[in-house]
């Protein structure tokens, strides 16, 4: 190994096992892959557009908007739990026919989630036309359960899938109040990313932050407006959420202060143990944005980005009422890209330990794949979080130490060909 030109030995894992792999997986990806992903992605379309429930949370959101226009309340459905700036941007699915919506609906939700993979890839350089960034999409499509589930009920989460790996990218450009514009627009589609006002903190940016929080109380200050009784939404919405809704939502919250007590622990004592993890969560946050990258390391901040905001979705989701499977489409994806980096979370097996319930093939106990199925989204959560706050917490430093062939000049860079090029702009911490 010493004999190898250019190869980097990591103080805390050894040599980085992953670079072959990483490396096969940047090449250009052929024509007839690119097609077969494509006819994969379709496929998943057509077939959610067929089912019978297809579409079933996005139509709470529609009914919301129609009643609006019918002169009625929206927040008198205790299931319809957004802001009333969510109606407005509802109502033009509330004027296409719903022969249009059951074909349009499923490429659109494809359609976000595409683009969230899209900005993933971008935050780590990876080449669109690779084969991870084109058979790795399709591939995540198939396998990863909660892929699917979303693209079949529709439900909004695709919007903050698709805007918080934007936000970061512009982020990471040092656009910080463009960052902050579209998180405040996913907030006014769902109150999802509200946690990420976090970062704005972490980070001083304080023009980003009032554009998080103004514009969803522009928008829902205007639905409000635009509605009878909107003091509902204070009055019946707001206490029926933070009670975690009711016996309907319970069977698919992963949330530990809902699958706890399930297992026969108090709710007295889940409840403390799950803001203590989100608490421990938020040091962990804070903890691996204070952390600087080491010496000699060539990056542009989007490996701590992207930990420091996973890491602060992940608390949110340990103590959030409730908390779905795909909720992580928010995160999973941009720790996917990360793998071109060294000592990225996928290129540790335990990453995959984790996120081994969510992928299909599979085989679990029957009683694990209906009304218990939260178990898993529920390991599959914590672990997670476990794994990022332990990386976030740990006291040691990645160190980089070139060994060279004799006679051949010593390496100053990371051999990663998603390394951003000097020419890329960085962001400003």
């Amino acid at each position: 190994m010493g004999l190898r030109s250019g190869m980097w030995l990591r103080k805390w894992d050894g040599p980085d096992r992953g670079g072959r792999l990483v490396a096969w997986l940047l090449r250009p990806a052929s024509r007839p892959w690119r097609i077969l992903s494509l006819a994969v992605l379709l496929g998943v379309c057509v077939s959610t557009s067929v089912r019978a429930n297809w579409g079933s949370d996005n139509a709470f959101v529609v009914k919301a908007a129609q009643t609006l226009l019918d002169g009625g309340s929206p927040y008198e459905d205790k299931r319809f739990l957004y802001l009333p700036s969510a109606v407005i941007m509802a109502v033009p699915e509330a004027l296409l026919p719903q022969a249009v919506l059951r074909w349009a609906l499923p490429l659109g939700m494809t359609g976000l989630l595409a683009a969230g993979w899209w900005a993933s890839l971008k935050l780590f350089s990876v080449p669109l036309r690779s084969r991870l960034a084109v058979g790795g999409y399709a591939l995540f499509a198939v396998a990863y359960k909660p892929y699917v589930n979303l693209v079949l009920i529709g439900n909004w989460t695709a919007i903050s899938a698709a805007a918080l790996p934007l936000a970061l990218l512009l982020a990471r450009r040092s656009a910080w109040g463009s960052a902050g514009l579209v998180i405040g627009l996913a907030i006014a589609c769902k109150p999802m990313l509200v946690p990420i006002g976090v970062l704005f903190l972490f980070a001083r940016q304080w023009r980003g932050l009032a554009a998080a929080v103004l514009v969803p109380l522009g928008l829902s200050l205007a639905g409000a407006l635009l509605m009878p009784s909107p003091s509902l939404f204070f009055t019946k919405t707001l206490p029926f959420l933070l009670q975690g809704q009711d016996a309907y939502a319970l069977p698919w919250d992963a949330s530990p202060i809902a699958v706890l007590p399930r297992l026969g622990v108090p709710a007295a004592v889940a409840v403390p143990v799950a803001f203590a993890g989100a608490a421990v969560g938020l040091w962990a946050a804070w903890t691996r944005w204070r952390r600087e990258d080491p010496a000699g390391v060539r990056d542009d901040g989007s490996l701590r980005l992207v930990e420091t905001a996973s890491m602060v979705m992940l608390a949110a989701f340990l103590v959030s009422r409730p908390s779905f499977d795909h909720y992580l489409l928010t995160i999973v994806p941009m720790l996917l890209a990360s793998v071109v980096r060294p000592g990225s979370m996928p290129r540790s097996p335990w990453f995959w330990v984790a996120v081994g319930p969510q992928l299909a093939g599979i085989p679990w106990p029957s009683a694990l794949e209906a009304k218990r199925r939260a178990f898993k989204d529920c390991f599959t959560l914590c672990g997670l979080a476990m794994l990022l706050a332990r990386r976030s917490l740990r006291s040691d430093r990645v160190i980089l130490e070139p060994v060279t062939t004799t006679g051949s000049p010593p390496r100053t860079e990371p051999e990663c060909a998603a390394t951003p090029a000097e020419s890329a702009s960085r962001t400003a911490f």
